[in-house]
C-alpha cells in the first residue's frame, strides 16, 4: 500500500490533521503521475513534539548504538536501491541510467562517509583540568532540495542521527516521492519512533513553520539562495542555529597549459550533468582569450552530442529540467543572454528538435561572455554555459571571485602545482582541480552567499553539535 498521502510522525504512518493534496508531475511528460498530502502548522506541531519526546532518551545512546542504526539504515538503502532510482527518475525527470549511477548511488555513498566519520569521530576532548563535550544540539528541522534528493536528505538526515539529534524532514514537494522511499527506509531500519519524522508540504506551509518553531533547535536547509534569506530571518526570532547550502554560480579557470580540448569538452560535460540542475555545476568556463574561438568550437562540438530522450531508456543521458518554473527561468535567462550580445554557440530558445512535450531544454553554450551578463551574474540551473575570455592569470581569478556566490570553483592545468596555487586564490567552498572523481569525504559548503556550515562524512556530524566545557573536571 502506498505512503504517499501519508505522513511519518512517531513512528507510524498518519493522515494529514487537514486534509490537502498536491499533484506530482513527471517532467518528461508534463502528467501528475502521483499525489501526496500536503501539511500544515497543525503536523508540523505534531512531529516536532514527537522529535522532542524522543530526544531525551535517544541523546544518550551510546555511540556504538547509533553506529549500528546507522550500518542498519544503510542495509535496508541497498536493499531499496532500485526503488529509490525509480522515485527520482519520475520525480524530477532523472534519466535513469544517471538516476542509479549519481542520484541514488550518492545516497549510498554518503551514508558510508557518515558512518566512516562517525568511527573515528571524538566526542570528549581533554584540555588540562578541562573536559569539552560536544553533544547533540536537539530538534533538528531539515529542508531538502529537489535537484539531489537522495544526496541531500542522507547529508542531513545521517549526521544528525549519528549525534544523538532528532529529526523532522521536509522534502521538496516537488520531488517528494524518494523521500517518503527514504521514510520507509528508516522504518525498516528499527529507527526507535519520533527519532526520525517526515512531513511533505510548501514552504511556506511547513518549511518556514519548522523553521520558526520554538521547539526547533537548530534548521539545516538546502535550496535558492532566496529561500534561505527567508529560512535565516524566521529562525533568528529564536536565536536558532541555521546552517545553509545555497546558490552557486561556479567558475571553471582554464589555464594556458592546460589540455584545452580536454579541459573544455569535460567541462561542457560537468555542466550539463544533471541537466545542469546543479548548484556547484561549473557554469562559467574561463578560457585564455587568444584561444576563445578554439574553445567554442570544442564547446559546440561536446554539446550537440548531448541528446534527450525518455529518461526510462537506459541510452538517455539528458533529461528534462524539473518544472514548468523551471524551463521558463531558463528560457528566460537564454533569451537575455541572446539580447545582451552573447555569442549563441549551441542550443537556443525551446524545446530541442522533434520533441512536443516535457519540460527537455537545448543544451546551450555562449561564448564571449563578459562577467556583467546577466547569463554570468544569474544561477540559471540548466545547461547553458556561459564561455569568458581572459587576458592573464590575475584577470582570470578576479572574474571568477567577481561573484556573491562561493559555493565551488574548478581549475584546470598539466601542472598540478600550478593549479594548486590558483586554487588557494579562489573564494570558495570547495576547488577541483582537472577533474577529480566526487570525494565524499570531503567537505561541502560555501562561502559568501552560497550559505555557511559544512556537509559530508565527519564536517556534517560537527554541524549539528554544541560545544560544552566542564571546568574543573580534573585530571
Amino acid at each position: 500500500m502506498s505512503n504517499h498521502l501519508k505522513f511519518y510522525i512517531n513512528g507510524a504512518w498518519v493522515d494529514p490533521v487537514v486534509p490537502a493534496t498536491l499533484d506530482v508531475i513527471d517532467p518528461s511528460t508534463e502528467e501528475a503521475y502521483t499525489q501526496i498530502s500536503v501539511g500544515s502548522r497543525a503536523d508540523v506541531d505534531k512531529a516536532v513534539a514527537a522529535a522532542k519526546a524522543a530526544f531525551p532518551s535517544f541523546s544518550q545512546t551510546p555511540v556504538a548504538e547509533r553506529l549500528a542504526l546507522l550500518k542498519k539504515i544503510l542495509e535496508v538503502y541497498n536493499k531499496r536501491f532500485e526503488d529509490i532510482a525509480q522515485a527520482v527518475s519520475h520525480e524530477m525527470g532523472a534519466p535513469i541510467t544517471f538516476a542509479r549511477e549519481a542520484q541514488a548511488w550518492a545516497g549510498r555513498a554518503h551514508m558510508e562517509s557518515t558512518i566512516a566519520g562517525l568511527e573515528s569521530f571524538e566526542f570528549t576532548e581533554k584540555r588540562g583540568a578541562t573536559t569539552i563535550v560536544k553533544e547533540p544540539i536537539g530538534v533538528v528541522a531539515l529542508i531538502t532540495p529537489w535537484n539531489w534528493p537522495l544526496n541531500q536528505i542522507v547529508c542531513k538526515v545521517a549526521p544528525a542521527i549519528a549525534t544523538g539529534c532528532t529529526v523532522v524532514l521536509k522534502p521538496s514537494e516537488i520531488a517528494p516521492i524518494s523521500g517518503i522511499v527514504w521514510a520507509e527506509i528508516m522504518e525498516e531500519a528499527g529507527v526507535p519512533k519520533g527519532v526520525f519524522n517526515l512531513v511533505n508540504g510548501t514552504g511556506p506551509d511547513v518549511g518556514q513553520i519548522m523553521a520558526g518553531h520554538p521547539d526547533v533547535d537548530m534548521v539545516s536547509f538546502t535550496g535558492s539562495t532566496r529561500a534561505g534569506i527567508i529560512v535565516a530571518k524566521t529562525a533568528a526570532d529564536t536565536v536558532k542555529r541555521v546552517a545553509q547550502e545555497l546558490g552557486g554560480k561556479s567558475a571553471n579557470i582554464v589555464l594556458p597549459d592546460a589540455d584545452i580540448e580536454t579541459a573544455v569538452r569535460k567541462g561542457v560535460q560537468a555542466c550539463f550533468g544533471n541537466t545542469g540542475q546543479s548548484c556547484d555545476a561549473p557554469t562559467r568556463m574561463l578560457v585564455p582569450a587568444d584561444r576563445h574561438e578554439e574553445a567554442l568550437g570544442y564547446a559546440k562540438s561536446e554539446a550537440e552530442t548531448f541528446t534527450v530522450g525518455d529518461t526510462r531508456d537506459e541510452a538517455t543521458i539528458l533529461g528534462p529540467l524539473v518544472s514548468q518554473l523551471q524551463f521558463d527561468k531558463v528560457q528566460r535567462l537564454i533569451e537575455a543572454g541572446i539580447k545582451e550580445g552573447a555569442t549563441l554557440v549551441a542550443g537556443g530558445l525551446g524545446r530541442p528538435e522533434g520533441v512536443n512535450r516535457g519540460y527537455y531544454v537545448r543544451p546551450t553554450v555562449f561564448g564571449g561572455v563578459t562577467n556583467d551578463m546577466t547569463i554570468a551574474r544569474e544561477e540559471i540551473f540548466g545547461p547553458v554555459l556561459s564561455i569568458l575570455p581572459y587576458k592573464d592569470e590575475d584577470e582570470a581569478v578576479a572574474i571568477a571571485n567577481d561573484t556573491v556566490y562561493g559555493l565551488a570553483a574548478y581549475v584546470q592545468s598539466e601542472n598540478l602545482d600550478h593549479a594548486r596555487a590558483i586554487a588557494l586564490k579562489m573564494r570558495a567552498g570547495s576547488v577541483y582541480l582537472n577533474y577529480p572523481d566526487w570525494d565524499t569525504m570531503a567537505p561541502f559548503g560555501g562561502y559568501k552567499q552560497s550559505g555557511n556550515g559544512r556537509e559530508y562524512a565527519d564536517w556534517g556530524i560537527h554541524d549539528f553539535l554544541e560545544i560544552k566545557g566542564i571546568v574543573g573536571y580534573g585530571e
